[in-house]
């Protein structure tokens, strides 16, 4: 694969969809929700400050994070992977 975002943006995978509920139920297509956590493909060189400075991302590639239901709305496909592009910003947390 070979993407790299820009400035303070992110190249996310998204984890597998749950395919059971906690209680074991099997969802179908259409109940399965998008899961907020996924790793860290690729990072962009970091913030442009008003001073002209970059402040490098908090993020490296391979964390997981965390990041809201409806963050990163722009999906793009690269070698048949879904990938998302969202901005640092919109990171919750790492889980480490």
């Amino acid at each position: 694969m070979s993407i790299r975002p820009l400035y303070d943006r992110v190249v996310i995978r998204r984890n597998a969809e749950e395919e059971t509920t906690a209680g074991g139920i099997l969802l179908p297509g259409s109940a399965k929700e998008k899961p907020n956590q996924g790793e860290i493909v690729a990072v962009g060189e970091g913030k442009a400050l008003d001073s002209g400075e970059v402040r490098p991302l908090a993020v490296k590639v391979g964390d997981t994070v965390v990041f809201g239901q409806y963050a990163g709305s722009n999906t793009i496909e690269i070698d048949g992977e879904e990938l998302v592009i969202m901005g640092e910003s919109e990171i919750f947390a790492v889980v480490e």
